[in-house]
């Protein structure tokens, strides 16, 4: 038996004094005894100033910057598990009316949310990723069910798309669909409407349009994408659904870019996710996913649940999550509005673009994006990288002496032999950071084109 007089916590003995701390913490094992939780709460604290400073992480599209009064609101709905919409029906709720105010944003026919009797057609999600798998749930249901309607195979599915973040390589893997990746042209930052022919035929169960291309930050253009399918299904009667992937680009084009045709005004888009963590601005964990009307979700991926008296269809991949991420997207939708997020974004797509007149000017690089245009970031490889001496790896390991997490990384076949570098700016990365940044590049390209490390003869010690 232990000795009591051993574990008696002791509330004038020092933090750095107490049992726990005069040994590393325990890596393997649960501990056999208890500690005082303001002491476990220093020594984490400390351990995790290892991690990077998500203020200079430049190349998270996730929100890194939070109001206080979400803070708040996210404490308390701590214990609120949103799926358990009988058991928090406010909160569920409050998650019908985001999913309404997305429909209305996204331009959903009327009877699909906006001032349509019918409510919207979506749910929230863990993330963009999670919400990318049941829209490609919901597409593979539609094309199965019209091949056995037909008497046809339904065994060889197979979705069409261009450089996709790897939730889509993961939803082929775990739900068993053919991706059928289209390869990047020269000149090009992503998918193009005239290659679609050669990749669509009659088991492709939809094709995929990114809005934010995640290894450039551009738009694909859905429009003509849209259009191509529209001339396939007229000469050769393929009726290939669209699907959008806005994970990025579904919380910016309604701002910067409202006439831009990428939504629901386009017949052929059947659905769309989105992140409310990314350019939505709410905290970590939390996506969106809706579609054109209830045709184009299948009743059978839908589960119901008694909802005040009433039923309440539910959809997702798991059965707890928080419901705080949320309510904080309602609260920024009512505390920002519309012209509150186009005010965020302007000025972040201004820094961008000051930004990459920074980058431009500093001799050795080709801007890619300038951020005009798309998402509020900057893109640029090496103009001649045989000659530089040095590589966008070197310069990225540079910076981050100085606690900058700025990506390298190739473009996707066919251009994998072009390595990029990429800075996103979101609400928090000010113009100010941008400009202490583009001080730190120049002194680590001085440095790399001098040759980098320096001899130990050039080392100097510190000074005390």
């Amino acid at each position: 038996m232990h000795n009591a007089k051993e574990t008696a916590a002791d509330p004038a003995a020092d933090i750095f004094t107490s049992p726990i701390s005069e040994r590393p913490l325990p890596k393997r094992t649960m501990p056999e005894l208890p500690a005082p939780p303001h002491v476990v709460h220093q020594l984490l604290r400390n351990e995790l100033l290892l991690d990077g400073n998500a203020a200079q992480n430049l190349a998270t599209f996730c929100t890194t910057w939070a109001d206080d009064e979400v803070r708040r609101l996210m404490d308390q709905c701590l214990d609120k598990n949103i799926v358990d919409k009988d058991e928090y029906p406010q909160t569920a709720e409050i998650e019908s009316r985001c999913v309404n105010i997305l429909a209305s944003l996204w331009h959903a026919p009327l009877g699909s949310g906006g001032d349509g009797a019918e409510p919207a057609v979506g749910c929230s999600t863990t993330g963009s990723s999670e919400a990318a798998m049941l829209c490609g749930l919901a597409l593979k249901w539609r094309w199965r069910d019209r091949r056995r309607a037909a008497g046809l195979p339904a065994d060889r599915p197979n979705l069409v798309c261009g450089p996709v973040q790897v939730c889509w390589e993961k939803f082929a893997r775990y739900f068993d669909v053919e991706l059928r990746q289209v390869p990047v042209e020269s000149g090009a930052t992503g998918l193009q409407a005239h290659q679609l022919r050669e990749y669509v035929d009659e088991n492709t169960i939809g094709v995929v349009a990114i809005l934010g291309v995640t290894y450039t930050c551009t738009y694909e253009p859905v429009a003509e994408i849209a259009a191509e399918l529209d001339r396939m299904q007229t000469e050769n009667g393929l009726d290939v659904p669209l699907h959008i992937d806005a994970a990025s680009g579904g919380f910016i084009a309604p701002f910067l870019h409202p006439d831009l045709e990428w939504d629901f005004r386009l017949p052929r888009v059947a659905s769309i996710n989105a992140s409310g963590h990314k350019y939505g601005m709410a905290p970590l964990g939390v996506g969106w996913a809706l579609w054109r009307d209830k045709a184009a979700l299948p009743d059978d991926l839908v589960f119901h649940v008694d909802y005040l008296g009433g039923d309440m269809p539910t959809l997702a991949l798991n059965f707890s999550r928080p419901g705080g991420q949320v309510v904080a997207q309602y609260f920024l939708f009512l505390r920002l509005g519309r012209e509150g997020y186009r005010r965020v974004y302007q000025a972040c797509a201004d820094s961008a673009q000051h930004f990459a007149s920074q980058v431009a000017g500093m001799g050795p690089f080709t801007l890619l994006y300038d951020g005009a245009g798309a998402l509020p970031a900057v893109s640029w490889t090496l103009t001649d990288p045989g000659s530089t001496g040095w590589s966008l790896y070197d310069l990225s390991d540079q910076l981050r002496m100085r606690g900058w997490q700025v990506p390298s990384y190739p473009l996707p076949p066919d251009r994998q032999e072009t390595v990029i570098q990429r800075v996103l700016v979101r609400h928090g990365v000010d113009r100010d950071e941008l400009e202490l940044l583009a001080e730190d590049m120049r002194r680590a390209i001085k440095r790399l084109d001098a040759g980098h490390p320096p001899s130990d003869s050039a080392r100097v010690g510190f000074h005390h």
